[in-house]
């Protein structure tokens, strides 16, 4: 990395040098040039300014002494001490992504009367759980959890942290990364260790058009988000493995100027992410009026109907329908496509499924890439001939 530096001294006519921008970064600020932030250093003002009067400097990068951090952690998510199962999917990929390294696995357990939830951690593969339990943490508030997790980071100092995508663990991963002024990659789809420690971390990036490898080699923790239902959840194992320690925080550090007096209880929703079959519908569906099909295709199957982003955009189904990134991420035993083209940031959220099953008219779809068995037609003719002979074999 790098900065501009302006020499005000070396600058003859400012608006001439304001002109060789080309995204109107520079300024004529009462007869100070100053850039603002549509710069793109793209470093032309160096280029074609005075000599000397915008120079380019490079930042010197601070070494970091990786050998000093040791353990990949998982941020335990819970609700009143109900583990959530992205947390048992993320110690799976700690255990993988420590047993290149040789690292330990950690897992972070923050709440109130939590302490005897913390062993079951043990039966997953984590060495150790660190566990804060006090009456400050019974609910989330960010003050407090984002102390007793600098707490943890700086008696630990693990070389990366995995936090689920989930609504706290969106919240509380971005405050802890700020703290420590690390990075953090959200919704990670791929995840590898180097030799070095350095985390490899991979995620759709420019609306899916390519799969971005992002690594922080100069800063410490490392920290990623990922989604439920993306990775694999290890089996539980007999025997616990591992130890629990009790951790505290002063109480100062646990202070909050939020004040939680209540709390009401959503009902719980049938949704697609515990579907065990999902039928997609896709651009391919020309009307709205022609979702019957997808909808009586998914009852005889005994599923529910997902949807992409156009038809959602379109305003044909819910906005909670929707797979891929920018949706909802599912792991059904079975999923059929109909018309999905199958761009990266839809096949994100559903190729951790059992069996694709895709139909679509373009044979160079890439969603036959991810697909286990595909069908090359159109589903206006392929479909209702599923649906006839589903209903035959069923009064059969």
């Amino acid at each position: 990395m790098g900065k501009l530096v302006i020499n005000q001294e070396k600058i003859v006519n400012i608006d001439e040098l304001v002109k060789i921008c080309p995204f109107g970064a520079m300024e004529n600020n009462q007869g100070k040039l100053e850039i603002n932030s549509g710069c793109k250093m793209c470093k032309l003002c160096v280029k074609k300014g005075p000599e000397g009067a915008v120079v380019f400097v490079e930042e010197e990068v601070k070494s970091i002494d990786k050998g000093a951090w040791k353990g990949v952690a998982v941020y335990v998510d819970h609700v009143e001490g109900e583990i959530h199962p992205v947390t048992f999917e993320l110690i799976g990929k700690a255990r993988e992504l420590a047993s290149k390294v040789n690292h330990p696995v950690y897992a972070v357990f923050m709440g109130h009367n939590i302490a005897h939830k913390a062993e079951e951690l043990l039966h997953y593969g984590v060495d150790e759980v660190f566990v804060y339990d006090d009456e400050n943490l019974k609910h989330f508030r960010i003050e407090p959890y984002t102390s007793a997790f600098e707490d943890f980071i700086n008696k630990v100092k693990p070389t990366a942290i995995l936090v689920g995508a989930t609504t706290i663990g969106r919240s509380l991963a971005p405050r802890v990364a700020a703290r420590f002024r690390t990075g953090l990659t959200a919704d990670c789809t791929i995840l590898d260790m180097k030799e070095n420690t350095d985390l490899v971390q991979i995620r759709p990036a420019f609306g899916g058009n390519i799969m971005a490898q992002i690594v922080t080699p100069n800063s410490r923790p490392q920290l990623a988000t990922v989604r439920y239902k993306v990775m694999n959840a290890p089996e539980r194992t007999e025997e616990a493995s591992g130890k629990v320690n009790h951790c505290c925080v002063k109480e100062e550090k646990l202070a909050s100027g939020i004040n939680v007096f209540d709390i009401i209880a959503k009902e719980k929703e049938t949704g697609i992410t515990d579907a065990e079959v999902i039928v997609v519908a896709g651009r391919g569906i020309k009307s709205e009026k022609d979702l019957a099909m997808a909808n009586e295709l998914a009852e005889l199957l005994g599923g529910q109907v997902a949807s992409t982003r156009p038809l959602i955009e379109a305003g044909w189904t819910d906005a909670k329908k929707q797979i891929g990134l920018s949706g909802r991420t599912v792991r059904p035993r079975l999923i059929i496509t109909l018309g999905v083209s199958g761009a990266v940031q839809f096949t994100a959220g559903m190729n951790n499924s059992d069996y694709i099953f895709a139909i679509n008219k373009d044979d160079k779809a890439p969603i036959f890439k991810v697909a286990h068995y595909g069908i090359v037609g159109d589903i206006y003719e392929i479909v209702p001939k599923l649906i006839e002979a589903l209903k035959a074999e069923k009064e059969a």
